[in-house]
């Protein structure tokens, strides 16, 4: 099944944003990426709003709708009456005019169905039978009250909404038609999708209409002073306290309130759990400011304000004329969704809170940065397997620090940090005891020429790394082989020396040795020679004589002979 809303898991960045903006936390967020709990979310819409990345996507029914169109002759738009707020100084006959020419059969105000409805209201209200009684022009409270709230299913008034009653009118009066809504809401998709009666077929946000309009050239005209229309009062409906102003009110055994934005909707409802709450009529909506506020509106629509006035002024003194349709005729009873949720034993949450690092409550900081309001609810959301320890900042923060505490001042090798202006920010147990300084309070700050030749760390301004250079320290009388890095992000200069004084002193010693023994060779080998020729000359005259020698016995042998 493709929900009507759901998250794009490569785009998501670890932010939490829709977390913290998820007003029931039906987000999951497991391998850095964050996932739609379906079963629970109420499609408000606030984490679409919210995500920076836009990793969360409405879907798009748009060629849904194309091929209604292509299959039906008779396809009618229901136009939320939002879309005065939504679309600046244009018409509802202009909009038509445009609709027509997607290829719409006819177009209607969504108003109709909710001159409809408006008056179911005050038919339930006549009764007086009834305690607490919530409009249901909103499918994103309907589902926060059946999911979340289902014990106040009860104070759901049980009545079809105005998308659903216009579309039940529709079809009765254009047999075998279809209908489209089309507003600024994305809860309003899944109402079509578990509409068991098909009032409705399809569901267009105004976001996937502009981009209609737009691959098609259509532009809609503007019209600086649009005409009002008498017969239009349900008009007001998108704007907080349009649905009272259309209705009666005439029980004045009732209070008749307004309640808009989702967390004060769940105010509401919980005072109303809590019996605080009596013989009122509440219109209920999640957005703040209502519809004209929706989710799924265009990028260049009124202001909020703007919006507001826009609707007040385009909005009639009459009711529109609507086909008369009984309470019966569009009763349509609320059910609880059960959602199943194993409730965490206390030793389980301890032990996640442990694993958090919350060991004590003045370590349960409550800073929502994981977007949970509590420690405690990130707890009882890591054992449902909605989160990980890891999405706790603090916590992270400190597992951070301590990792790089460890490294930075039990690492043997010497470890300092500059700023960009040659100012010493860091220095580490190693690097002390190599410099000779007695405590890091007397350097840091100081500019690193009162201990080390300024020439290196500049050159490394410039771009270069100096790697595993060897060089003499002669006012400490010792050998380091020194590393520099310029992290141009952080605005840092990072030098880690080793201290190499004792490897180089035995290089110095093996040369010195070496050298002394060539010495002593050379030497032998020298006197040796000497003799050698020395030998080898006593030889040659030793040769000579003994051949002067035998040539006179030879000559003389040779004279007696003859």
């Amino acid at each position: 099944m493709v929900y009507a809303l759901e998250s794009k898991k490569n785009d998501c960045k670890n932010c939490y944003k829709c977390i913290r903006g998820c007003p029931t936390k039906s987000i999951s967020f497991s391998n850095n990426q964050a996932s739609i709990i379906h079963d629970d979310c109420i499609l408000c819409g606030r984490c679409f709003l919210a995500c920076p990345q836009e990793a969360k996507q409405i879907r798009n029914d748009t060629e849904l709708v194309k091929n209604l169109i292509k299959s039906n002759s008779k396809v009618i738009v229901s136009m939320a009456p939002a879309f005065i707020g939504n679309y600046k100084d244009v018409s509802f006959d202009t909009m038509k005019k445009a609709l027509k020419q997607l290829g719409f059969y006819n177009a209607e105000e969504t108003a109709i169905g909710a001159t409809i409805v408006k008056k179911a209201y005050d038919e339930i209200l006549s009764h007086d039978d009834r305690d607490v009684v919530i409009s249901t022009c909103c499918h994103a409270v309907n589902l926060l009250v059946q999911k979340h709230f289902p014990d106040l299913v009860g104070c759901l008034a049980d009545v079809l909404s105005p998308m659903l009653a216009h579309g039940k009118d529709i079809k009765e009066r254009y047999p075998g038609a279809k209908v489209v809504f089309i507003g600024p809401c994305i809860a309003k998709k899944d109402e079509v999708d578990n509409d068991q009666n098909h009032y409705v077929d399809a569901c267009l946000t105004f976001i996937e209409l502009d981009n209609w309009l737009k691959e098609q050239n259509i532009v809609l005209e503007k019209e600086q002073n649009i005409a009002k229309i008498e017969e239009s009062k349900a008009r007001l409906f998108p704007i907080a306290g349009g649905i009272l102003k259309t209705m009666s009110c005439s029980n004045k055994n009732y209070d008749y309130l307004v309640v808009d934005g989702i967390y004060n909707c769940i105010s509401a409802l919980k005072d109303i759990k809590n019996g605080n709450i009596h013989k009122c009529f509440i219109e209920m909506s999640s957005c703040p400011g209502s519809c004209i506020n929706g989710p799924a509106t265009s990028i260049d629509k009124h202001t909020f304000i703007e919006g507001y006035i826009a609707v007040s002024h385009n909005a009639g003194n009459k009711d529109f004329s609507v086909s008369e349709m009984t309470y019966s005729e569009i009763h349509h009873p609320f059910h609880k969704i059960n959602l199943v949720h194993a409730e965490p034993s206390e030793e389980d949450i301890e032990k996640a809170l442990k694993e958090m690092g919350k060991t004590s409550k003045d370590k349960q900081l409550n800073c929502g940065s994981c977007g949970y309001n509590t420690c405690r609810d990130k707890a009882c959301a890591i054992i449902e397997g909605k989160a990980v320890k890891e999405m706790c900042l603090p916590y992270l923060m400190e597992k951070a620090q301590s990792f790089s505490n460890n490294i930075v001042y039990n690492t043997p090798n010497g470890l300092m940090v500059l700023d960009e202006n040659l100012n010493i920010q860091l220095m580490n147990k190693a690097m002390l005891s190599l410099l000779e300084i007695k405590s890091k309070e007397y350097i840091i700050g100081k500019s690193v020429t009162t201990i080390l030749e300024p020439d290196l760390y500049a050159l490394s301004l410039s771009g270069e790394t100096i790697k595993a250079k060897k060089q003499y320290l002669a006012e400490y009388d010792k050998y380091v082989e020194e590393t520099i890095i310029h992290d141009s992000k952080f605005h840092i200069i990072i030098s880690i020396m080793r201290d190499i004084t004792e490897e180089q002193k035995a290089v110095i010693k093996r040369n010195e040795l070496f050298k002394k023994s060539v010495d002593i060779t050379n030497n032998v080998i020298e006197k040796n020679m000497r003799t050698v020729q020395e030998i080898a000359s006593l030889l040659g005259e030793s040769a000579a004589e003994t051949k002067v020698a035998l040539s006179s016995l030879k000559d003389t042998f040779e004279n007696d002979s003859k």
